[in-house]
C-alpha cells in the first residue's frame, strides 16, 4: 500500500506509520511541488491540509485524505476538488489543551508573572492570590476539545456555561446556549475562552461590540482561529 505523508514533520509521521507497520510503503515530504507523481500514485494521503491543499491544486486527488490538523479550513476553499474521502484529527488535542488553558487559568489567579517580577528584584509580593473556585467560565465552542477543557476544570470548583451551535444540555457544563445568548452570559463571567473554529458563521464574532458586554474584571482568552476575533 502506498501513502504520501505531507506534512512539515513528516519524518515524525513516517517514523510512528512504520513501527505500526513496516511494510507500508511510504512516500514522504513537505514540498508539495515535489510531490505531484507521488500524489498520483498515492491513494491515501496523510497530511497538513495547507500542503495538502497545495498539491490538489497540481490537479491531482486521493481516495482519502487524513487530515495532521483537527480544522480542515484549507481543503474546503470553493477551488479544490471535493470527491474524496476526508477525515480529520480528532481525540488528539483536548488534553493538550486543557492542559494550556489551565496554565493561563492558574497563572492569573495566582498572579505568577507579577510574583516572577517581583522575586526578580527581590521584593515580597503581598497581594492576596485568588482561586478559581466559584469562577464563572464559559466555553464558547463547546465541541470534543472544550468538553475536555471543562471536564479537567471540574475539581476546581468552577461553574460552567458551554456554548454550541444548537441549544443541549452536554455534562459536564452546569448551563448551555447558543451563540445567540452570548450577550446574556457575557455579563456575568470571569472567564471567556473561544474554541470557535474557523467557519463563514464564526468569523469576527468577537468584536467590539461583545467586549464591551463583559464585566470590567473578565479575563478573554482566544484558544480558537483567530478569524473569529475582530482585531
Amino acid at each position: 500500500m502506498h501513502i504520501l505523508v505531507l506534512a512539515s514533520d513528516y519524518t515524525l509521521y513516517t517514523d510512528e506509520l512504520l513501527k505500526l507497520n513496516p511494510s507500508l510503503q511510504l512516500i514522504a515530504g513537505d514540498k508539495p511541488s515535489n510531490l505531484i507523481d507521488a500524489g498520483r500514485k498515492c491513494s491515501i494521503w496523510l497530511g497538513d491540509p495547507h500542503l495538502v491543499a497545495e498539491l490538489l491544486r497540481f490537479g491531482v486527488k486521493p481516495k482519502w485524505i487524513q487530515s495532521t490538523w483537527a480544522g480542515i479550513t484549507p481543503l474546503i476553499a470553493d477551488d479544490l476538488s471535493h470527491d474524496y474521502i476526508l477525515t480529520r484529527a480528532v481525540g488528539v488535542f483536548g488534553q493538550l489543551m486543557a492542559e494550556y488553558l489551565l496554565t493561563y487559568f492558574l497563572a492569573h489567579e495566582r498572579q505568577l508573572i507579577e510574583r516572577i517580577d517581583y522575586q526578580k528584584e527581590g521584593k515580597w509580593y503581598d497581594r492576596q492570590p485568588g482561586t478559581l473556585k466559584g469562577r464563572q467560565i464559559m466555553i464558547v465552542g463547546a465541541g470534543e476539545i472544550g468538553c475536555c477543557v471543562a471536564q479537567m476544570l471540574v475539581p476546581f470548583g468552577v461553574n460552567l456555561i458551554g456554548i454550541t451551535n444548537t441549544s443541549r444540555s452536554i455534562s459536564p457544563f452546569h448551563q448551555c446556549g447558543t451563540l445567540e445568548d452570548l450577550p446574556r452570559f457575557l455579563e456575568t463571567v470571569d472567564y471567556v475562552v473561544n474554541l470557535l473554529p474557523n467557519t463563514p458563521q464564526t468569523q469576527n464574532i468577537w468584536n467590539a461590540t461583545l467586549f464591551a458586554q463583559m464585566k470590567p474584571t473578565a479575563i478573554f482568552i482566544n484558544a480558537g482561529r483567530g478569524s473569529a476575533v475582530v482585531d
